[in-house]
């Protein structure tokens, strides 16, 4: 049996494991946000309206933010750890982060901004490599490479 390798000796199963990994860490690391938060989101809501003390933005857009976070994280967790509408999912996240980001640098975390870069890198990554997205409910479901 040969196995199919690409340039310099990697193997594209390794690459379709690998890929599987990340999204499936990713996914649980969004799910543990949105499940942590989703019980208490009125003090999520606080929260970000402490940290966000200062900027233009009006109290009650930066509740109804913060309000959505959390079951935004919580499906975004599930549809990635199941590799299921995983496209459309990072896309998603991606969306998610930029307002994210947003919201940290109007009021200059400029930490919480570098931490955010960490995920945005990997969710870019991952849809880069959706190719790879063969261990998924997607490829069971919908037979079909991303």
């Amino acid at each position: 049996m040969v196995k199919e390798q690409l340039s310099h000796g990697i193997r594209r199963a390794d690459l379709i494991l690998a890929y599987t990994f990340l999204r499936v860490i990713i996914g649980v690391n969004y799910f543990n946000h949105g499940v942590t938060r989703i019980g208490n989101i009125p003090a999520f809501m606080d929260s970000m309206v402490s940290a966000m003390e200062g900027a233009w933005m009006p109290e009650v857009l930066v509740r109804i933010n913060a309000a959505l976070v959390p079951p935004v994280e919580l499906i975004i967790g599930v549809l990635l750890i199941l590799g299921l509408f995983t496209r459309g999912a990072l896309i998603a996240c991606l969306v998610l982060m930029l307002i994210l980001m947003y919201g940290v640098t109007i009021v200059q975390n400029w930490g919480a901004a570098s931490s955010q870069l960490i995920y945005d890198i990997v969710l870019v990554a991952l849809l880069a490599g959706i190719g790879f997205n063969q261990v998924s409910l997607d490829r069971q479901i919908f037979n079909k490479r991303q």
